[in-house]
């Protein structure tokens, strides 16, 4: 048995998963078999340390007898640099070594959330995933991997092959590149947030997120393109009143989200046609960049929660509508990644790569 330790290090919750690794010397072939898993408040620890020690203490009385992991692997919500971290929403500040000596593990390794996401997409089995696009070509073992996703902000990043059957994933900023409108509506929804947040540039993030979905609901309710009712209209208002408050108590955009998939409110329905659309373009873009023929993935909680919008066709529609290069994407295969737990695989197929 090979005990490993994963991790999702964020500034409100943490998880913590333990994991028999049995490996055939490839990242794609991991077989991770979970042994206990516990979910965290952080900011009720002084520090990862004291969680991890007492997680480890509940997994043994839960499971009995259980080696003490071997290595461990922390995805971290922040930028990572020299194998350490200082997390925004926290007072931590995480270092690989110090880790490994206060835990008593062999080899600690901390990687961005995202890019634990990259490689937690090695790991996905068919019911994890739900196909966009597939393609009667096999995906190429030698070309790129890209993975998108939008949530809080709009993650970007890649894998390439740095030998067979292994990746090297690299997580970007490629969410902060400008937003590219393509409509009359999309240049107004340009011109709307530039005057709004009284800014030079909008970036990609600002449309395509959960903060990009309340900004669309905002400029086509501004702009007077559709009837608000009364119950979205509540929550938006207070979500605006609490500017500047950490924890809002009311979540807008999934409020918005949920009233178009139940098709009772139009000015809804119309923001998240423009939100999918957008995002199809923006992971066109990032397809074109890096052809990537082993596949695009789709993660995040947006794109998981709002299937059948992105199955409505708009955003495969602004995915391939790339002008006389259109071709060049029908031959990707794109995917929805299913699982919530894709940055804790990750983290443990990460782990089983530490030598």
């Amino acid at each position: 048995m090979t005990v490993l330790l994963a991790g999702d290090i964020g500034g409100t919750k943490t998880i913590l998963r333990l994991v028999d690794a049995q490996t055939s010397g490839t990242t794609t072939e991991a077989s991770l078999k979970p042994l206990y898993e516990n979910r965290y408040v952080s900011g009720e620890f002084p520090d990862l340390v004291p969680m991890v020690r007492q997680f480890l203490a509940e997994a043994q009385e839960k499971l009995g007898s259980v080696p003490a992991p071997e290595r461990a692997c922390f995805a971290i919500a922040g930028p990572v640099a020299d194998n350490a971290s200082s997390l925004t929403n926290l007072s931590w500040l995480l270092e690989g070594d110090r880790l490994e000596k206060d835990l008593g593990i062999s080899k600690v390794a901390l990687i961005n959330d995202f890019a634990a996401i990259g490689y937690g997409v090695l790991g996905m089995s068919e019911d994890d995933i739900c196909s966009l696009q597939s393609t009667d070509h096999t995906p190429s073992p030698t070309a790129p991997i890209a993975v998108i996703g939008a949530g809080t902000g709009l993650g970007e990043g890649f894998l390439v092959p740095s030998s067979p059957s292994r990746y090297q994933v690299y997580p970007s900023e490629g969410g902060h590149a400008d937003f590219a409108p393509r409509s009359q509506t999309e240049f107004e929804l340009l011109r709307y947030l530039l005057d709004k947040f009284g800014i030079t540039r909008i970036s990609a993030e600002r449309v395509v997120s959960g903060q990009g979905i309340v900004a669309i609901y905002q400029f086509l309710r501004d702009r007077q393109m559709g009837e608000e009712s009364p119950e979205i209209a509540e929550v938006v208002r207070i979500w605006e009143r609490e500017k500047g408050v950490a924890d809002k108590s009311v979540d807008p955009a999934a409020t918005i989200a949920i009233a178009a998939a139940e098709e009772n409110d139009h000015l809804s329905e119309r923001t998240m046609k423009i939100f999918a659309s957008a995002y199809g373009a923006e992971a066109g873009n990032l397809a074109l960049k890096l052809l990537p023929y082993g596949g695009l993935y789709i993660a995040g909680g947006i794109a998981a929660k709002n299937l059948a919008l992105l199955q409505s066709g708009e955003f495969m529609s602004a995915f391939l509508e790339k002008g006389r290069v259109s071709s060049l994407l029908e031959n990707i295969p794109v995917n929805i990644v299913l699982n919530p737990s894709v940055g804790l695989i990750g983290a443990a197929l990460y782990a089983t790569m530490l030598e």
